[in-house]
């Protein structure tokens, strides 16, 4: 193809969107503005040639039933943007396209969220797909089964989205000519094939998303060279512990830029949520021309091959030139639009054109097969039909198709399965079940000359475009298809791809709208783009998340018996188990499944965005079908049964006050129907995890893993029962948190208030278990605190009544900060029942009131009151080590393990084994928990989220009365609430471009510090390395570090540079002046120190006033 140079300004003018003089003037690829649209985010779009522009230009597709009316013009339509006519309409009300899409959806006015980002990144390898003897899901269902074998409980894609119940579902797949396999699905290595546990090895961004899913948008970076599977696996394998991960940048699959971006864009109709434009753009990155093929697929899920009574099956059909339609008994009739595409462009703008010389369109091939599993291919079975799901690998590459011996048998391939035995060659004795690589004969199908239905009928199709020689260096090809019931008779976009590219911006900039909304203050540019990435990311990791557990156990009729011993492997007590919900994901990828303590704290910025969603997920956990009858909350897949820190109470209430202080909504209903359910929740973990009744809780690892010298969840090598101070202090925690949401209830229902009072004494008797000095003589009363070192510890009781304690200097002696309530003086003078029971113990039990660490009877700012398990002195001690930037205090955030263990660790020799626990900044070296296990150092913001606004409560007891050096020995003293912001920012700053552009997340890598295509995307890690800041494990979308948001909401205004000198407490002074006026809903005062902004910002998550904590 030759490139265009004949002068076509008008067309020229289109090819890119942000270079074309919009009337708007703000789609500039390097404009931002306070949408926090940053340079990163907006793609520029070739537009398609238009229909009549050349001889030899596309005619458009023909649609299945109806005439195409001739177009009319409407000069009574109002053609200015959406939002425009709805801020119109709705006048003082309006606050933004996408909250008014929001509240019809609240409303059920129109089923806004139906439509989503709900398949998973990963079904293979999951509990839910493991039918094996043995428990090793990794092994069961191999990515090399993936393209082969149908899923039972759920689907997984590239960018994929589905309907809610996942009846249907698309997704990005693509081919660079040199792949053996289509790229279909995220590859990377699993639990053994890992020398840090299962880790995806592809590169891609979760960029935008709205709440409602109106817009989103996604990059992926597909390399043009073969994919690296092989090697990645290798290198991987033959690595151990002590050495980082072997990524996709260490191979050479991106030397040169030898790669595709290709930007995938969702975007709905203005007021129809089942309208959906899809809109895939293709950059060649790479100095050469290339060639692309750009393959999205329809499908179903197979929901026929499981029961003996085979259900109606849905199908999909060509209706006409372009147009699949699938018709589906519950979900009813879709169309997939696959409209023609214009040729490609060069860097400026430029068409090339044909051997004709005129720009020629691109059309999609229409491909059909049946969703049904390859048997021939893997197992040398028979199929259930002739097409199977990897037709499309066979149509498509000719190297996957069978090759036969010269008899005409099929041929063998291995699926290659990492056995424990290789990993022992490899220095890691891990104890993970063996399996034998599997073989099979390859496909040695079909009879008939075709591998795809030749009569365009089936559960899966796919529209193919390839697009040849797309110019280098920024060449770019675009595919645009359109979703829909509708028909071109009432939906002009399906034939006039100005429309559709017109709508598809203006829901983006609806995006920036909303987002914009979020943003109060001078916040950079930067912590503008990461907070946005951040929460479209949360938006982006929405699931199906399918499990019915007695199917799963007993088998599904039409299909072999699982092994008789696999329902002794895991989950057989989780009999109840029904869930078939849209839930927050930690990772879709390396954690496809949801976890609970993780939701809690996914729910704290998506409460920002979709309170209702928030609300949703909090309240699944609690319901019957999810819950214990015995009051247990599920854990995640791996193990329901494990038991994770009790923070559900804490999210419940954190989310009613974030909805009430951004929306002005007061959802009662919500905050009761949770509570009701956590009080069978807290019985539980009082039954089962306080064995000696003395308020002294352990619980396993709780979360933390490896964090301490024995394995937290089996028994002690030493005897006796390990006394866990965080387990007790979650417990506190606990208690405070369903003390404060029965106080809330108590306003509405004044039987709430004898509740409260249970839960203060709750509290108060754990609170004395915790702090109890020892010394009395008494041997069944103990002390976790150790007043010399200035730190909480766990201890072991032995059967004789006397008691250890392990001194490692860990998140388990911080944890206990945790547990801080500060009770307004209006608060307890409003319920005078609740009053005279506080009195009575203060009166009555003074051996508990005054030796509780945080005593009640001192009055702080205000008369308010402190319920805490740590005092003064106790709070001052723990800080003096927190804040020691030689034990806890890092440059990005405080340590899960004291930095002194570096060169002192702590152990001990037991029946002849030693027992040892050590500083490790970073990925763990040791076997424990499967070796992917990190809480012996690195930084996690869940529990640091935890502590800021621990920090945040002390102060609003105790003012400027408690100042502290920050960092120790640094002679610089701070207020609490000074501290708190300081490690916000350092938190802020794993992520934000320090004065050289680079980010501590990326770990020193020039290409995503510096290259233009990589610089201003971030990934938001699992957890991060404790002295350098790189980001570790989980990569893409670990939920919980989305709390980098909330944090850059909350004092991203004020937040430096990262490695630049702190602002002077004298120039900063002023940001904790008393300058706000908003009276306490329980206190009296005039004046108010907890915020650190004006009056006029009180509905942003700036405000730490005690109502909004």
């Amino acid at each position: 193809m030759a490139q265009q140079n004949t002068p076509l300004k008008k067309l020229q003018a289109r090819i890119f969107r942000g270079q074309n003089g919009d009337a708007d003037g703000d789609d500039k690829a390097t404009k931002t503005g306070d949408g926090a649209s940053a340079a990163g985010l907006t793609i520029n779009i070739p537009n398609p040639v238009l229909t009549g522009t050349t001889q030899n230009g596309p005619d458009p597709p023909k649609m299945p039933t109806e005439q195409t009316p001739p177009k009319q013009s409407h000069p009574d339509v109002d053609t200015r943007p959406f939002r425009q006519r709805i801020a119109e309409k709705l006048g003082e009300n309006y606050h933004g396209t996408e909250r008014f899409r929001l509240d019809q959806d609240n409303k059920k006015e129109r089923h806004w969220k139906r439509w989503g980002p709900y398949l998973s990144d990963r079904q293979w390898a999951t509990v839910r797909e493991d039918y094996s003897a043995n428990g090793d899901a990794w092994s069961h269902f191999p990515h090399e089964h993936a393209r082969s074998r149908v899923y039972r409980w759920g689907e997984d894609g590239i960018a994929g989205i589905s309907d809610n119940h996942q009846r249907v579902c698309f997704s990005l797949s693509l081919w660079n000519g040199e792949d053996r396999i289509l790229k279909e699905r995220l590859f990377g290595v699993t639990g053994h094939q890992g020398n840090h546990g299962e880790d995806v090895k592809e590169l891609y961004y979760y960029l935008d998303s709205t709440p409602t899913h109106s817009y989103m948008k996604f990059l992926y970076k597909y390399p043009q060279k073969a994919f690296p599977y092989e090697e990645l696996v290798r290198e991987n394998v033959n690595r151990d512990r002590d050495v980082s991960e072997f990524e996709i940048l260490d191979t050479d699959a991106f030397d040169d830029d030898r790669y595709w971006d290709v930007f995938m864009e969702y975007a709905k109709d203005e007021q129809d949520p089942e309208s959906i434009y899809v809109r895939i753009t293709s950059y060649n990155r790479g100095p050469e021309p290339a060639t692309l093929h750009v393959i999205p697929q329809f499908w179903f899920p197979n929901t026929w091959s499981w029961s003996e009574d085979h259900p109606p099956k849905p199908s999909m059909w060509a209706s006409g030139d372009g147009v699949i339609t699938a018709q589906h008994s519950t979900l009813g009739k879709y169309h997939l639009y696959c409209l023609p595409s214009p040729p490609p462009v060069n860097s400026q703008g430029e068409l090339l054109v044909g051997d004709s010389g005129e720009p020629e369109a691109v059309e999609a091939d229409l491909l059909f097969t049946e969703n049904n599993t390859n048997y021939n291919r893997l197992y040398g079975g028979n199929n259930e039909t002739p097409y199977v799901k990897d037709a499309f690998h066979d149509h498509i590459i000719p190297s996957h198709r069978p090759k036969g011996d010269e008899d005409g048998h099929p041929g063998f391939f291995h699926t290659k399965i990492r056995s424990s035995y290789a990993r022992q060659q490899n220095g890691r004795n891990d104890e993970t079940p063996s399996s034998e690589e599997e073989q099979g004969p390859r496909t040695p199908f079909p009879a008939g000359p075709s591998y795809v239905n030749p009569a365009k009928r089936g559960t899966k199709s796919a529209a193919h475009y390839v697009f040849h020689d797309v110019p280098p260096r920024g060449g770019c090809a675009v595919v645009r298809l359109k979703l829909t019931p509708r028909t071109p008779r009432t939906d002009p976009s399906i034939e006039d791809e100005g429309i559709f590219d017109e709508t598809v911006e203006e829901r983006r900039k609806e995006a920036d709208e909303f987002y914009a909304g979020l943003v109060m203050g001078p916040i950079s540019d930067d912590l503008k783009q990461i907070m946005r990435q951040a929460l479209a990311g949360m938006l982006w990791t929405k699931q199906f998340y399918q499990f019915i557990q007695k199917d799963w156990l007993k088998g599904d009729p039409a299909q072999p018996p699982p092994p008789p011993e696999r329902k002794y492997i895991r989950n057989r007590d989780w009999k109840h188990l029904y869930i078939a919900d849209i839930l927050s994901m930690p990772d879709k990828w390396e954690y496809p499944f949801f976890a609970a303590w993780d939701t809690a704290f996914h729910c704290i910025p998506l409460a920002v965005v979709d309170p209702t969603f928030a609300k949703k997920q909090l309240d699944l956990l609690t319901r019957e079908w999810y819950m214990k009858p015995d009051g247990q909350i599920p854990a995640y897949e791996w193990n329901f049964g494990d038991v994770n820190p009790p923070v559900h109470a804490w999210a419940t209430f954190r989310v009613f006050k974030i909805e009430r202080k951004l929306y002005g909504r007061e959802d009662v209903q919500f905050l009761e129907r949770v509570f009701q359910k956590l009080l069978l929740n807290f019985t539980w973990w009082v039954n089962r995890k306080d064995q000696g009744g003395n308020n002294v809780f352990e619980g396993g690892f709780l979360g933390l893993d490896n964090i301490g010298v024995f394995n937290r969840s089996e028994p002690l090598p030493t005897g006796g029962t390990l006394r866990q101070a965080d387990g007790t202090a979650w417990m506190a925690f606990y208690s405070l948190n369903m003390l404060s949401i029965a106080l809330e209830l108590a306003k509405h229902n004044e039987v709430y208030e004898d509740i409260a009072s249970k839960f203060f004494e709750h509290f108060i008797f754990i609170s004395d278990a915790m702090t109890f000095r020892g010394g009395s003589g008494d041997d069944d009363e103990f002390s976790l605190w150790n007043e010399e070192d200035g730190m909480y510890y766990d201890a072991i009781q032995f059967d004789n009544g006397h008691s250890m304690q392990l001194p490692v200097s860990s998140l388990v002696g911080l944890i206990p900060l945790y547990a801080t309530l500060v009770l307004e003086p209006a608060t307890v003078n409003r319920f005078p029942g609740f009053k005279k029971r506080l009195e009575w113990f203060m009166d009555n039990r003074p051996e508990m009131s005054e030796r509780n660490m945080a005593n009640m009877k001192a009055r702080g700012r205000g008369e308010r009151r402190l319920l805490a398990l740590a005092s003064k002195e106790r709070l001052v001690k723990i800080l003096e080590k927190m804040l020691d930037e030689d034990e806890f205090f890092s440059e990005h955030g405080i340590r899960s393990l004291s930095k002194r263990h570096k060169d002192h660790p702590w152990g001990m020799d037991v029946n002849g084994e030693r027992y040892e626990v050590n500083y490790w900044p970073g990925d763990s070296k040791s076997g424990m928990f499967g070796g992917n296990s990190n809480w012996r150092g690195p930084i996690w913001l869940a529990v640091n989220f935890l502590l800021i606004e621990s920090l945040q409560r002390f102060y609003q007891f105790y003012g400027d009365d408690v100042q502290v050096e920050c960092p120790t020995g640094s002679g610089d003293y701070m207020n609490l609430v000074q501290v708190a912001e300081e490690i916000q920012h350092r938190i802020i700053h794993i992520f934000g471009r320090d004065v050289e552009g680079k980010r501590a997340a990326n770990g020193g890598n020039p290409k995503l510090d510096h290259d233009p295509h990589f610089r201003d995307y971030v990934w938001f890690y699992e957890y991060f390395h404790a002295d350098d800041g790189r980001g570790l494990g989980a990569s893409h979308q670990t939920g919980w570090s989305g709390l980098v948001a909330y944090h850059i909401l909350q004092s991203g205004a004020t937040c430096r540079l990262p490695r630049t000198p702190k602002t002077p407490r004298s120039l900063a002074h002023h940001y904790f002046d008393d300058t706000m006026d908003p009276q306490s809903e329980y206190g009296d005062e005039t004046q108010s120190l907890y915020s650190a902004y004006s009056a006029a910002d009180l509905n942003t998550l700036g405000d730490i006033s005690p109502d909004a904590l």
